[in-house]
């Protein structure tokens, strides 16, 4: 890891991200080394927002003298940083900032974390300037999820604005509007370091706005859930192909609702690193139990979709001998949706959604049909062999009767299979 001094760097983890404080050099090397990206931390801001107190400001100072990076909690950046060399450890049960659960790629626990590992003259034990760290580090965090929901648009749909304006409703335009607002109020906070009175005036009543729009999102996704209830292969054909076609745009519009809420608390931890830095902590922790609230209350209605999506093809694949069309169809329509779901789930730290289904084969199912036939007919000899002397004869001749009976309708069916893949041709077989 190079000459830098390593026993300097300072960790400190919010559940979200672990953030490394010291110096550039040593920061630099540590990352270059382990493969890891990481964020810049806007520190030089601590040195302004908290005053009053001599000790403070100078605790604040010699933070912001120093540089910092923010990466995303996963299992490689904690198993990372535990090469760092060991000094002293500092937990705190009662403090948000100070734990992380840390989940493994299947969504299983795989470790609780509680830690923040501080040199043993660091500044960062001064409960304001932990609590100011932290605030920043719930920021870029927010940035993070921000970068991450455009990358995941910009996937679905190249022009995501067509996406949402091809809605008509007045909601949706209502959200665009909030858009426009806060995109405004994100570049002038860029601009210069901060939201202002004015700024602040400008956007302060979008939460309900997008709060509104996420609401009436979810309503049209249950509608889709809703219409998967029928037990007819027609209905459920029709249902399947329109959530289909649907889902992605609502799914388009709850990760844009969810963007425009980072955002929002982004500014909001502005307004009190400003306003009431005292505060900062408790407003910092109440916002992540939101966007958790929100994200779990998605994760509720997508997830209904996709059970009832997985129930229609259930019935899809029970009927697929009388149905070899429009069977298979409700299974690609539910494989399809629940792709879309998965991926938005993903990027919303969701855990992940259920797994493909595979259509039963139209051929497969005549197949069984005719094995079990057979075996009924093969009963039927069976059983004549186990009745007396006196009527063995007349039992026998209806055991054969049987087993031809059920021949002749087992060739019929596959006869029927035959026709069927000649009929439609090379240019049109019968889809699975």
């Amino acid at each position: 890891m190079g000459d830098a001094d390593l026993s300097e760097i300072e960790i400190v983890s919010d559940g979200d991200g672990i953030s490394l404080i010291g110096s550039s050099s040593s920061i630099e090397i540590f990352l270059a080394s382990n493969r890891l990206e990481s964020r810049e931390l806007d520190l030089p801001r601590l040195s302004t927002i908290f005053g009053g107190g001599a000790a403070v400001t100078k605790a604040g100072s010699e933070v912001a003298a120093n540089s910092g990076r923010w990466m995303k909690l996963t299992e490689e950046s904690w198993a990372a940083v535990q090469k760092l060399p060991k000094t002293a450890q500092v937990t705190n049960s009662s403090s948000g900032h100070l734990h992380a659960t840390l989940r493994a790629p299947t969504g299983q626990f795989a470790k609780n974390l509680q830690f923040l590992r501080t040199t043993p003259a660091s500044v960062l034990t001064n409960p304001a300037m932990l609590a100011g760290v932290a605030g920043i580090m719930a920021q870029v965090a927010m940035q993070q999820t921000m970068d991450e929901i455009t990358d995941y648009l910009a996937i679905i749909d190249e022009k995501v604005d067509d996406v949402l304006r091809a809605q008509k409703d007045a909601v949706i335009a209502d959200m665009i509007g909030v858009d426009m607002m806060l995109e405004e109020a994100m570049t002038i906070r860029k601009g210069v370091g901060g939201v202002s009175e004015v700024t602040w005036s400008k956007v302060q009543g979008s939460s309900m706005t997008i709060a509104r729009t996420q609401a009436y999102a979810l309503r049209q996704i249950d509608a889709l859930a809703e219409k998967l209830e029928s037990k007819s292969v027609s209905d459920l054909t029709d249902a399947s192909k329109k959530a289909d076609r649907q889902v992605q745009d609502w799914l388009a519009v709850l990760a844009h609702c969810f963007y425009l809420q980072e955002a929002m608390g982004m500014i909001e931890l502005d307004r009190v690193f400003k306003s009431s830095p005292e505060e900062l902590d408790q407003h910092r922790v109440a916002l992540r139990t939101a966007r958790a609230n929100r994200a779990d209350l998605i994760a509720r209605t997508t997830r209904q979709l996709l059970d009832r999506m997985d129930g229609a093809a259930s019935i899809a694949n029970s009927k697929v001998l009388l149905n070899p069309i429009e069977s298979p169809t409700i299974v690609r329509s539910r494989n399809k949706v629940a792709g879309a779901v998965g991926d938005f789930h993903a990027r919303l730290g969701i855990e992940a959604a259920s797994e493909s289904l595979e259509s039963r084969r139209w051929a497969s199912a005549v197949a069984d049909t005719r094995d079990g036939l057979l075996r009924a007919g093969g009963d039927g000899v069976g059983a004549a062999r186990r009745i007396g002397a006196e009527g063995v004869g007349a039992a026998a001749r209806a055991g054969t009767e049987g087993v031809d009976k059920a021949k002749e309708i087992a060739g019929s069916l596959a006869g029927l299979a035959g026709r069927s893949f000649r009929r439609r041709g090379s240019k049109d077989e019968p889809q699975e």
